[in-house]
């Protein structure tokens, strides 16, 4: 169905995980405000849930993440495009937004339905293989060269001159204030169930040991929760991008919780391990305290950054929020 510029449209956002849960929810509360309706849909997944109950969202659960085998990945997956097909048979919404939902992007195309995709992980080649070639319309930061996702087939690549977690740390409500012993250094476990990750070691856990001799470390695991005399282990939800905003130094591997944090002036470092992400080198040449190392050097980087919060709402606010994006693209009908 095709509507004029300023008429509502329906439009379904799909979250995969946490990441997933606060973009959609800046990209549902935008779209809300314009009198769209905003189906939202999430799987059960590490802090999915949770955090979308923290940040006020009612989402409808559709299956969940079981990375025990390459059979269970595949099962799940073909659960939920099951379970979305069925549910959008009749009444499908005009526009499908995600931040690379391989069972949105599937069920989409096979109903037709117009599909807006973000992304910026180059090194994530499964999951670009199987949304990018299905996307109506790329949304990408201005960091990530049009030709790495090019070569996947997409049909059109529009960018932006920021990085997708501009989205919510512009506006973050902190949700709540921590009580931790000062200074404090949060390090975030490696999302080692990715496919991207299978095979690879986790480091953070060593470099947590390390990190205690420099102050409280609290340490956010995924799926395993580890135990150690050394450091703090969050065995409850904890709204990280909140606890970021408050700390000294945020360690990680990947960075969405590292420009979480620079974005709003804590320094942060980032573990090299997947390859380079041109998202960071974007914020650190842009004057974010962010900084990128190998394992060896996380405690010297450690050392010289530690405590050194900067006043970064300047960079911050020059820099475009993709949801702004979004609306014009779907206001203007900008789909290949």
């Amino acid at each position: 169905m095709r509507r004029g510029r300023g008429e509502t449209m329906k439009v379904w956002y799909d979250a995969c995980t946490g990441k997933h849960v606060r973009y959609g929810t800046a990209i549902a509360r935008r779209l809300r405000k314009l009198g769209h309706e905003v189906i939202f849909t999430i799987r059960e997944h590490p802090d999915t849930v949770a955090l979308a109950k923290t940040l006020g969202e009612k989402p409808i659960v559709v299956g969940k993440y079981n990375p025990t085998s390459l059979f269970t990945r595949l099962e799940e997956s073909a659960s939920r495009m099951l379970h979305f097909s069925r549910m959008f048979k009749d009444h499908p919404p005009e526009v499908a937004v995600s931040h690379q939902s391989v069972e949105l992007c599937r069920s989409a195309f096979g109903l037709k339905i117009t599909t807006i995709v973000t992304a910026d992980t180059p090194y994530a080649v499964a999951v670009n293989r199987l949304t990018i070639p299905l996307a109506s319309t790329l949304l990408i930061s201005e960091a990530i060269p049009k030709t790495i996702f090019k070569k996947y087939g997409s049909q059109k690549i529009v960018q932006f001159k920021g990085v997708d977690e501009v989205a919510w740390t512009k506006d973050l409500n902190r949700q709540k204030t921590f009580e931790f012993k000062r200074p404090l250094i949060v390090v975030r476990q490696s999302e080692m169930k990715a496919t991207y990750a299978l095979g690879t070691t986790d480091v953070t856990i060593d470099v947590a040991n390390k990190l205690s001799s420099l102050g409280t470390v609290v340490f956010l695991p995924r799926y395993s929760k580890p135990k150690s005399s050394k450091f703090i282990v969050m065995h409850e939800f904890v709204d990280s991008a909140s606890l970021a905003a408050q700390s000294d130094l945020v360690v990680g591997v990947g960075g969405t919780i590292a420009r979480e944090a620079a974005l709003q002036g804590t320094p942060s470092i980032v573990i090299s391990a997947f390859g380079r992400l041109q998202v960071n080198e974007y914020l650190s040449k842009k004057g974010f305290p962010l900084f990128i190392v190998n394992p060896s050097r996380v405690l010297a980087c450690a050392r010289q950054q530690l405590g050194k919060n900067v006043d970064v709402k300047a960079k911050l606010a020059n820099l475009q929020n993709p949801v702004d994006v979004i609306e014009r693209i779907l206001a203007e009908k900008q789909f290949a």
